[in-house]
């Protein structure tokens, strides 16, 4: 098991199913540190893992889930804090 899989390892394993020719999921290691981050904020919410936690931080969990192909990115449009709430 890898507890530290590189930027590049991981936006790697993302973009896998990505057909020829299509648009990238992740293209920066910003897209993939948000897209994390928004995970582990599900996770924080009481959304179920999908990988064994065994008390580990929600962020490495959301790292654990994106390497491991459990969870996937979709892109949306971008919702502005006043409409969030």
């Amino acid at each position: 098991m890898m507890l530290r899989p590189s930027y590049n390892d991981l936006i790697q394993v993302v973009n896998s199913g990505v057909e020829p020719g299509e648009e990238p999921v992740v293209q920066s290691r910003y897209s993939i540190v948000i897209a994390t981050a928004k995970r582990a904020r599900q996770l924080i919410g009481g959304e179920e893992a999908t990988v064994m936690e065994r008390a580990r931080k929600p962020l490495s969990v959301a790292i654990d889930e994106l390497y491991q192909s459990r969870v996937k990115i979709i892109n949306e449009e971008p919702v502005s804090e006043d409409e969030g709430e």
